[in-house]
């Protein structure tokens, strides 16, 4: 058998294969986790409710200790029915044992399940939502589902999909100051567009890679379904066991490619030639270099530091840096939104959250809030804002006449300073 790759060995563990998958082919795969959130669990529990005999099978096939609901998109409650929806997933999580996470005592979803040590390398991990991918960051399959397939996982422990077509992206260079893992991200899905990648594994290697943090590598495998991605995935090395070590919650397989591993499709990256990026409204693949994005002198109304893509302390040290001593524009408000309980804290004891305060941003509890525009921080009509988000399509923030431009940490501190979008050496 020729060499297989990381998401080849996974796919094989969890099906029960002993010949490699066939791309485009669906097959039942084994769930190591499974969760759902509070925009989506409450499909998955009303179809449960609907099928009492279902309802038994809960723990029979998964552990309940593998699986979770979250509290965190729309934590604090915002409105009556934001309520009732934390309400009737607390009774369900209550009576039926299935472990409940919120944004203020735990954090957002895909920040705190790594964090935890819930979610590892080698894992089969299935959320019900889209960046679910984020775990490829620690060397998990992982991917999102629709609610009611969470339902079936949650009574099955099993789950089906589609084999992706193997890409590889071989990141080489050195890093340009104030460039990290979302730069990265934001350049390659500028490269190959937001379809570019569909229904295939977007695998990152070479020596660039290995010499990310796992900050950067949890972003870039969060954004890989901004690209169309199935999956996002790091192989498991020194930066995985050092991160996992003392973190995780049970044993586990981690696995990496064979050098001889076959790919559909393998694209190389200088990333010794990207300068941080902002990605224009309404689509992530709009990516240009902040140089060039700083010359249009384009005037901003808010910047938002937080969410799973840009909400760890990396992230908020780099921001630090920048705005050291300085305010926000006063045309400008901020947001910070730490990704967990932990990183808040952590900003803490190091003085980052008074300096946030003291600079002019509004920190909340951990929360997605202004990231699907649910609630704390919505734009009006003709706003703009840089986030470290995810996402910038029209009307995600707010109103359909508003613009999201998304970046790193650093660049959207600078903007935040100027009042509009700038690189961060315009500050520093």
């Amino acid at each position: 058998m020729a060499g297989l790759t990381i998401t080849e060995k996974i796919f094989m563990r969890a099906a029960g294969l002993e010949e490699p998958p066939v791309p485009g082919e669906e097959y039942l795969l084994k769930v190591d986790y499974a969760f759902g959130n509070d925009v989506t669990a409450p499909l998955a529990i009303s179809q449960l409710l609907k099928h009492p005999e279902a309802l038994k099978r809960l723990g029979r096939h998964l552990p309940l200790d593998r699986t979770a609901f979250f509290l965190d998109h729309f934590i604090p409650s915002p409105n009556l029915d934001a309520a009732e929806t934390e309400r009737m997933m607390r009774a369900f999580a209550r009576q039926y044992g299935i472990p409940l996470f919120t944004g203020a005592t735990h954090g957002i979803e895909h920040a705190y399940l790594p964090e935890a040590g819930l979610v590892l390398p080698g894992d089969v991990v299935a959320g019900a939502d889209s960046h679910t991918c984020t775990y490829g960051g620690v060397g998990a399959l992982s991917f999102g589902v629709g609610s009611t397939d969470l339902a079936m996982i949650l009574t099955t422990g099993m789950v089906g999909i589609k084999f992706p077509e193997q890409w590889l992206f071989s990141l080489e260079g050195a890093l340009q100051p104030w460039v990290d893992g979302k730069d990265l991200i934001l350049y390659t899905i500028g490269q190959i567009g937001v379809k570019g990648a569909a229904g295939k594994t977007m695998e990152f290697t070479g020596s660039a890679a290995e010499r990310l943090s796992m900050s950067c590598r949890l972003t870039m495998a969060n954004m890989a379904i901004e690209a169309g991605a199935t999956n996002g995935i790091f192989g498991a090395d020194n930066v995985t066991y050092q991160y996992c070590e003392g973190r995780a919650q049970r044993a586990f397989n981690p696995v990496s490619s064979d050098p001889d591993a076959a790919y559909a499709k393998t694209v190389s990256v200088d990333v010794s030639a990207i300068e941080p990026q902002v990605a224009f409204p309404f689509l992530p693949e709009n990516a240009r270099p902040v140089s060039e994005a700083a010359k249009q002198n384009i005037a901003i109304q808010q910047v938002v530091i937080g969410s799973c893509t840009g909400g760890r302390l990396e992230d908020f040290e780099a921001a630090a840096k920048v705005l050291e001593g300085r305010h926000l524009h006063p045309d400008v408000r901020g947001i910070a939104l730490p990704g967990t309980a932990t990183i808040y804290l952590q900003l803490q004891d190091r003085g980052i959250l008074r300096d946030l305060v003291k600079a002019g941003f509004n920190v909340s509890t951990p929360t997605c809030g202004p990231c699907l525009g649910a609630f704390y921080g919505l734009l009006a009509p003709g706003e703009r804002a840089v986030a470290t988000t995810n996402r910038n399509f029209n009307a995600r923030m707010g109103h359909t006449g508003s613009e999201v431009y998304l970046a790193n940490a650093a660049v959207a501190a600078a903007s935040g300073v100027l009042g509009r979008i700038a690189h961060p050496k315009e500050v520093v």
